[in-house]
């Protein structure tokens, strides 16, 4: 847990972090890095590589096998651990604050600092890499990627995809990006999977929706992986977040990912607003829409 590591951070010393720098750039070539290797990628003594590997195997922030050889690889709560580290010596925030949303490709806490702030840490690839690297085209081309390098991957999708869109498009505020996390604005309001909307509603928030669909494509993007899941609600109107599968607009799927994001969207409001949905939205239309910047002229569909 990203609490557990943020508690005990200040009791790691520099020596600490040596190793498991040295494992993360290991980790870069092999799987499970070489006991025998990482005097030289720590740039530690041997002894001092001894001592080391038992304080961060207390601490969980590495593991270790013993099959054909030893080899040892960092935990998540290691490159947690480097990733706070790095946010903390920049003054991006101050501490870990408590779950906001915890799930299967992220988890997403509450960032302590003078400003209402998340921190979000990828974890696509640590229980089921290979799927992931089979869905990710950032890894398709690789021979041997590492987790590390998926989930950091990842991040640096979304930040970058946030750093283009806000605030033009209703995403978060990004704030900084490190390995396999980022910061970014804290969200307030509802999920839409779990927001009850009223009927005078909900074709006023199925028009925010698509007019940020629309913002988005303008700007560059297509999110790629839209649901109810990832649509905030308040008062002030909807915010979309979850950006790491977003594929820039001259990519050779855009569209046909474009179509798939109206298509989740309606099917959305069709199943839980079956009398409130107008019945004659025709998706591919509505997305062709989107892509020529047409919508402003067509969205009386609703």
């Amino acid at each position: 847990m990203v609490q557990n590591v943020a508690a005990f951070l200040r009791e790691l010393e520099p020596e600490d972090f040596y190793l498991l720098s040295g494992l993360e750039h290991g980790m870069r070539f092999s799987e499970w890095v070489h006991r025998e290797k990482l005097p030289k990628y720590s740039r530690l003594t041997r002894e001092e590589v001894d001592y080391r590997l038992d304080r961060c195997m207390r601490h969980e922030l590495i593991q270790r096998k013993t099959i054909q050889y030893e080899g040892y690889q960092l935990t998540f709560e290691g490159y947690d651990a480097l990733a706070l580290r790095s946010f903390a010596e920049r003054e991006t925030i101050e501490g870990v604050g408590a779950p906001l949303g915890v799930g299967k490709e992220s988890d997403v806490y509450e960032a302590m600092s003078f400003q209402p702030l998340a921190l979000k840490f990828h974890r696509e690839g640590y229980t089921n890499f290979r799927e992931v690297r089979r869905e990710r085209d950032y890894t398709s081309n690789h021979h041997h990627v590492s987790w590390l390098y998926t989930a950091r991957k990842a991040a640096e999708r979304e930040y970058e995809a946030l750093e283009t869109l806000y605030p033009d498009v209703s995403v978060p505020r990004p704030v900084d990006q490190n390995r396999h996390a980022l910061v970014m604005e804290k969200l307030d309001g509802a999920e839409l999977s779990r927001a009850r909307l009223e009927s005078a509603q909900v074709v006023g928030v199925m028009d925010l929706i698509f007019e940020e669909l629309a913002n988005a494509y303008r700007a560059g993007y297509v999110h790629a992986d839209m649901s109810e899941y990832n649509i905030f609600v308040d008062e002030s109107g909807i915010t979309v977040f979850d950006w790491p599968q977003a594929v820039p607009t001259d990519h050779e799927n855009s569209e046909e990912l474009l179509k798939r994001d109206v298509s989740n969207l309606v099917d959305y409001f069709n199943r839980k607003y079956p009398a409130e949905t107008p019945k004659t939205v025709d998706t591919a239309l509505l997305a062709a829409a989107l892509v020529d910047d047409t919508y402003e002229t067509v969205r009386t569909y609703v």
